[in-house]
């Protein structure tokens, strides 16, 4: 059961409506089609833990929202993370991936931009190494006393 708000109701004027106003940004971008639509950049960045990856994502403006496979392999090939973008809001896209098992560089990251009922662009690729985590530097701290 829905509570009544603890607000009174504003007061309106005889015959005032309301109106309701939604704000669409004006922007002067072509959007592309779903045959036009395809994958700009694609970068990766490793957090300094090692097991964390920001990827970034720039998609052509888009009059029809795309879908987005992720996937991440290692050294031997082996897909350690994924990750599936369903009709994103936006054509700029970041988002984090965990990686599982142990460092194996270099990595390569994949993104394939496609609609389920229609074109699939060219799948782009981004390959780097991932450091892995330094020891932490506060256990090196010296605790001497120097009266």
């Amino acid at each position: 059961m829905i509570s009544p708000s603890p607000l009174p109701p504003p007061k309106m004027e005889e015959g005032e409506k309301w109106i309701m106003d939604f704000f669409f940004p004006e922007d002067s971008l072509q959007r592309m089609t779903p045959e036009e639509t395809r994958i700009t950049s694609l970068t990766a960045e490793p957090y300094p833990d090692g097991y964390r990856l920001r990827v970034n994502i720039e998609i052509t403006p888009f009059q029809k929202r795309p879908h987005i496979e992720v996937e991440l392999s290692d050294a031997d090939g082996r897909q350690v993370a994924s990750s599936s973008i369903i009709e994103p809001m936006s054509w700029k896209i970041e988002f984090t991936m965990h990686i599982r098992d142990e460092l194996r560089n270099p990595y390569t990251l994949e993104a394939k931009l496609f609609y389920p009922d229609g074109p699939e662009a060219e799948p782009q690729k981004f390959s780097f190494d991932v450091e892995p985590p330094q020891p932490d530097s506060l256990n090196t701290k010296d605790t001497t006393d120097t009266k």
